[in-house]
């Protein structure tokens, strides 16, 4: 463990991209990814979970002494050992081509939005559900790697869906101790920088996640622009947090739940950045860091 808190498997990560990674008006709504009932495309058929009898990137040889053998095993005595986070990769690859199935409108409580959206893209034309699948891809193995049990509420970049609903529902049934929905902006071009966006209280729905859930936010954003470079966006929120009653995996989680817009696809400089894969495990370490400090309390 260093001084900053960070997980030895979360630092070596920001070693291996430190060296070459990059430096560091009113958005629209964020975006959702979620499949409705009864459709079974590839992102449908199950949340993805640690395959039974794998073993993390970084765990310790099978069999050493005092710890036993197998996941359950291997993960014992790590930082987030018993810990579930539950990764939400916003949008999918197939939505677009699905437009009556993403339309479809469901009940957020607080009004009825999509089932989900195609979301934004580069002016270069790099999709915002690629860079979601591509980081949510990076963070798994090292929260895998800290002792976590990670579900990600799709399995890959080729499916519709799941609806924004049954991506509430994926963190609820798992009891997930931790949500992030990872998302990019598609706001004015002049605007750059990142932000969190928290649940905002609907009354006898999502009470006992509104502290929480803050807590969690302070610490992904903390970590996200410390350790990325990133700055808090300049286009809306207010030092990188916002609260919102409208975006459905928030109103319907009964876990803590954040979403997080990594920076804005439509400005060059924000772009450039999101488009290189080793800037992007830069933001999946500074996203491990950020969940392992809240998690660990």
């Amino acid at each position: 463990m260093r001084a900053d808190g960070t997980a030895p498997a979360i630092a070596a990560a920001l070693v291996a991209t430190l060296a070459t990674a990059c430096g560091g008006g009113a958005s629209p709504p964020a975006r959702e990814a979620t499949t409705p009932p009864g459709t079974r495309s590839p992102a449908a058929r199950a949340p993805l979970t640690e395959p039974q009898g794998a073993r993390s990137p970084s765990a310790g040889p099978q069999g050493a002494p005092g710890t036993p053998t197998g996941p359950q095993g291997e993960r014992a005595g790590r930082p987030l050992a018993g810990k579930v986070v539950v990764i939400d990769p916003g949008h999918n690859g197939g939505n677009a081509a699905h437009p009556a199935q993403i339309n479809r409108q469901v009940d957020i409580i607080t009004g009825r939005k999509p089932c989900n959206t195609t979301g934004t893209s580069t002016d270069a034309g790099y999709p915002e559900h690629a860079f979601t699948w591509d980081v949510a891809r990076r963070l798994r193995p090292l929260l895998l790697a800290e002792g976590a049990k990670v579900v990600l509420t799709r399995p890959d970049d080729e499916g519709v869906g799941p609806c924004v609903t049954e991506r509430a529902a994926i963190g609820n049934k798992a009891r997930a101790d931790a949500v992030l929905s990872v998302h990019g902006d598609g706001a004015v071009a002049s605007g750059h920088g990142f932000h969190v966006i928290l649940p905002g209280l609907v009354a006898g729905h999502n009470d006992a996640i509104i502290r929480p859930s803050r807590r969690l936010g302070l610490d992904v954003r903390d970590a996200f622009h410390r350790l990325t470079g990133l700055p808090y966006a300049t286009y809306t929120a207010r030092n990188g947090l916002s609260v919102r009653t409208d975006l459905g995996g928030l109103n319907l989680s009964t876990r803590p739940a954040v979403f997080i817009e990594c920076g804005n696809m439509r400005n060059r400089g924000d772009a450039a950045k999101m488009s290189d894969p080793r800037f992007r495990q830069r933001m999946a370490a500074a996203l491990a860091a950020g969940m392992t400090r809240y998690l660990k309390g």
